[in-house]
């Protein structure tokens, strides 16, 4: 019975090794944005632009803010990531410099912020303290979505399901997860040159307590923030009160990790919108949705810009 599972795990392990998931990415990318184009040109004549800038500008500034502090957020659960495996002194700020590349997650190939914090991280730490808290924080993102979007579906068999992903994000199981993300994260193992054996990770990682409570907090508070930004665009553009917010809530939440996990997608654009429409059906009228979608991907884009520019400014200078 044991060979039996062994030969059956080693044929499994052949087969992820096998599946090219840069072309299946890629694929995925390329039809979520034709499912939004054609929603988008289908009801072209029914989506306007013109709401009052008047009116709701204020409402606007504060989903600008909400974005904004999702940023911030989202820095301090990567600093307290790198606190969890260990690394508990820092000269430099790594809040400030998160901040600083997340634009970097636009650019083409969807590496290259990733690229930058581990070479800022391991200056300062170890190569495997920068490499796998990196690799690691999508991760994190990933299960407070998750759980978020279990609240809204408590009394559904899907609940516990979605609680699946927060189980392995333990001491003793994390590895299992840093694994199956190498595997998925083949480009950016291959850029970043690191030697991520086992051996290596014991020796040199102390995780300091067995669940990162304080880190697995400030994602939540990371993707509430970006949610209530968004919710701020829906109500803007759709005064009419009578859906539930629950339900908004896990459309946005599973829409959002979706985005997430195909870095095919520059900061998930177009992903995001696609799995919006598709989850949301007809359940709104998708000419509101359209609308709301495109004034969140342009107030979600100027903040990281916003906050961004500086350290691009500073990147292109350097090659002047």
């Amino acid at each position: 019975m044991e060979i039996r599972f062994n030969m059956q795990k080693i044929y499994f392990q052949n087969l992820l090794k096998n599946i090219n998931f840069t072309i299946l990415k890629k694929l995925f990318f390329i039809l979520s944005v034709s499912y939004f184009s054609f929603y988008f040109f289908k009801n072209f004549d029914q989506i306007s632009l013109n709401i009052s800038f008047a009116r709701n500008r204020n409402y606007l500034f504060f989903s600008f803010l909400f974005c904004i502090l999702s940023i911030f957020f989202n820095a301090l659960a990567w600093k307290s990531i790198v606190v969890w495996f260990g690394r508990t002194k820092t000269k430099k700020s790594l809040v400030s410099f998160y901040v600083l590349t997340n634009i970097l997650k636009y650019v083409p190939g969807g590496i290259w912020h990733f690229f930058e914090r581990y070479n800022f991280l391991k200056d300062i730490s170890n190569p495997q303290v920068a490499f796998y808290s990196t690799l690691v924080e999508p991760y994190f993102m990933l299960c407070s979505s998750f759980f978020l979007a279990s609240i809204g579906i408590i009394n559904s068999p899907f609940y516990f399901l979605l609680l699946i992903p927060l189980v392995f994000l333990n001491r003793r199981l994390i590895y299992i997860i840093l694994q199956r993300l190498e595997t998925l994260k083949g480009k950016t193992i291959s850029a970043l040159k690191i030697n991520n054996g086992k051996y290596r990770f014991e020796e040199r990682i102390k995780i300091i307590s067995f669940f990162p409570a304080r880190a697995f907090l400030i994602e939540i508070l990371f993707v509430l923030s970006k949610f209530i930004g968004f919710i701020i665009c829906f109500y803007v553009v759709n005064l009419d009160n009578q859906y539930s917010i629950f339900y908004l809530l896990v459309i946005f939440c599973l829409s959002w990790a979706i985005g997430l996990i195909v870095p095919a997608a520059p900061g998930g654009v177009g992903v995001f919108e696609a799995c919006f429409l598709f989850f949301i059906d007809k359940n709104i009228p998708q000419n509101i949705i359209l609308l709301v979608l495109i004034y969140f991907r342009l107030i979600s884009t100027s903040a990281d810009l916003f906050l961004g520019l500086p350290f691009l400014l500073r990147k292109f200078l350097k090659r002047i």
